[in-house]
């Protein structure tokens, strides 16, 4: 069943006031939180003229991202679905006929493995498993963690290369021609989803999946901006700041984020490929770009590179970032300051 809860989000976005509607009346604010999409947290904020106005926007939304979310999902089968799952299962034994929404996607994902020099990479599924099955392991029992194998992220390794992606956009066909290798669309998956729809969503709209947070517009018609928080990868109920937003996207990666402890220390999920081990550049990458794929794209790619090449990636993309170095201390790049309210 469907679970659309109304509560407040007070994590990721703070929100007060009414509005007028188009009718002279007057515009409530209400929040939809859902918790079967992507493995995470997703809420729709929004004004309406009712509750139940609102309610079937914010239904409208879950709707199309649980497409996506089962289109990407390489964990489990769905009726009638050929998703990424599948395409892994067939990898090495034949093609295997997709929604063009997984093209789409796909297509996208190549241009940014070459757009950031291979630290995007949906490849690397055969490396980025052994960290999930040792991150899982290590958070059920935390006394018996351990690391993956050396040996075995080495042997993963060689079965991570990007041509081995074979899509045919004429047949809507997409092949693994490498036996050993699986697709994990991690890294932008969640942020193209929402990109999709937030495209054919009503304006003044906020909709955030697990952080991924995208405004669609205003909040209103007197074109007041969304005011969102960046979490303090330190915890707590601060924000490093609070940023104006009246449209697209804003995007952070963490090391706070799905982490594991062993001897004494922290692992988190992104991972270098060039190490085989998580990136230790940064505490917190955060973008803000227009487009909600690029930003989630962008937000792993600089959390994987010096700041000086992260810039540029910036640069050629139009977008802004802040970064939060291993001793705490925060960094912007040009124009990331108009942005900030607190």
């Amino acid at each position: 069943m469907k679970r659309l809860l109304t509560i407040l989000l007070a994590v990721s976005v703070l929100l007060s006031g009414c509005t007028t509607g188009s009718m002279g009346v007057e515009q409530k604010q209400y929040t939809a939180t859902f918790l079967n999409l992507f493995d995470t947290v997703t809420t729709v904020v929004g004004r309406a003229d009712s509750e139940a106005e609102f309610k079937e926007k914010a239904q409208k939304v879950h709707d199309e991202l649980l497409i996506y979310h089962q289109l990407f999902d390489i964990y489990h089968d769905y009726d009638g679905i050929n998703n990424l799952k599948t395409v892994n299962d067939q990898a090495g034994v034949a093609p295997v006929k997709v929604d063009e929404r997984i093209i789409r996607l796909l297509v996208d994902a190549k241009a940014f493995y070459e757009s950031t020099g291979g630290r995007v990479n949906v490849a690397l599924g055969s490396v980025l498993e052994l960290w999930h099955e040792a991150r899982s392991d290590g958070r059920d029992d935390p006394v018996n963690a351990v690391l993956p194998e050396q040996e075995a992220l080495d042997k993963a390794s060689t079965h991570t290369d990007i041509e081995a992606l074979v899509i045919d956009e004429t047949a809507s066909t997409v092949y693994l021609s490498d036996p050993e290798m699986s697709l994990d669309v991690g890294a932008i998956a969640k942020g193209w989803a929402v990109q999709q729809v937030a495209e054919s969503s009503p304006t003044g709209l906020l909709i955030s999946v697990g952080g991924n947070v995208c405004a669609t517009g205003p909040k209103d018609t007197s074109g007041t901006p969304w005011v969102i928080g960046i979490q303090d990868p330190d915890g707590g109920n601060d924000y490093l700041h609070t940023i104006y937003v009246s449209g697209g996207s804003v995007v952070t990666s963490g090391d706070y984020q799905r982490t594991y402890v062993v001897d004494g220390k922290a692992y988190h999920h992104i991972i270098d490929p060039d190490t085989l081990y998580p990136s230790e550049y940064w505490r917190a990458v955060t973008i803000v770009c227009e487009d909600s794929g690029v930003a989630d794209a962008l937000s792993t790619a600089l959390f994987l590179l010096p700041m000086e090449e992260g810039q540029k990636l910036l640069d050629c993309c139009g977008a802004k970032a802040l970064w939060v170095d291993l001793d705490g201390n925060i960094h912007y790049s040009p124009g990331f300051n108009d942005l900030i309210r607190t």
